[in-house]
């Protein structure tokens, strides 16, 4: 049975993420420091040739599609979006930690939204639409490998929901500028709504294994 690969990949730095700042749906470029950490990876990895990008359209993704795959068709899917974090948008943990409506986000579950935010669920039910409108796109145009732009939270996330063998989730965050090969089969998609992971993206790294606590 034919299968689709997908490298699903985690942004580069922004300056919010280097000071530790809730950033969701605020559209921040790559810093600096994050377009050098890439291109330093091109260096030291071996990313792979894939046949188009698909990517959140925010520009920390398309930049870092820029960076990884400058050659390749990308096509931005709204879907995959970060997490809108409503009013704790550009607030810090410390600026939060004494916020009452923080801590009951934090301790209300995936249906919990901060103010004028968006709840776990509600970012899954988005994003599964948007991944399967991209397997979708990929078996109706016969491409076998394609790559995945997003965002952090996005990537643990469907990995957590969706992926198999099922792994303690602390294996399944990913680094800017890095992320996971997953595979897929229409049987496996259409039918259970889960795919297979792989394992690391981009390659020739130091041998890692995923490998449950």
């Amino acid at each position: 049975m034919k299968g689709y690969r997908i490298s699903i990949i985690r942004h580069g730095l922004t300056e919010a993420n280097e000071k530790g700042i809730y950033i969701g749906s605020t559209d921040m470029p790559l810093s600096s420091k994050g377009e050098a950490e890439l291109a330093a990876k091109i260096d030291e990895y071996d990313y792979p040739t894939v046949h188009r990008v698909y990517t959140s359209p925010l520009r920390r993704c398309t930049g870092t599609a820029e960076i990884l795959f400058p050659e390749i068709e990308t096509i931005e899917a709204d879907g995959l979006r970060e997490l809108n974090f409503g009013e704790f948008e550009g607030k810090s943990v410390d600026e939060l930690v004494g916020c009452s409506d923080y801590k009951a986000w934090l301790g209300g579950g995936r249906e919990a939204r901060p103010p004028k935010g968006e709840s776990l669920e509600e970012m899954t039910a988005r994003t599964f639409a948007a991944f399967h409108n991209i397997i979708i796109d990929m078996m109706n145009s016969g491409l076998t490998h394609c790559a995945v732009i997003t965002h952090g939270g996005i990537i643990s996330n469907l990995l957590t929901g969706f992926g198999l063998p099922k792994y303690d989730p602390k294996y399944l965050n990913a680094a800017p500028g890095e992320g996971f090969d997953l595979m897929i089969t229409a049987q496996m998609w259409l039918n259970s709504q889960a795919f297979e992971i792989l394992g690391y993206c981009p390659y020739n790294k130091v041998e890692e294994s995923l490998a449950e606590d």
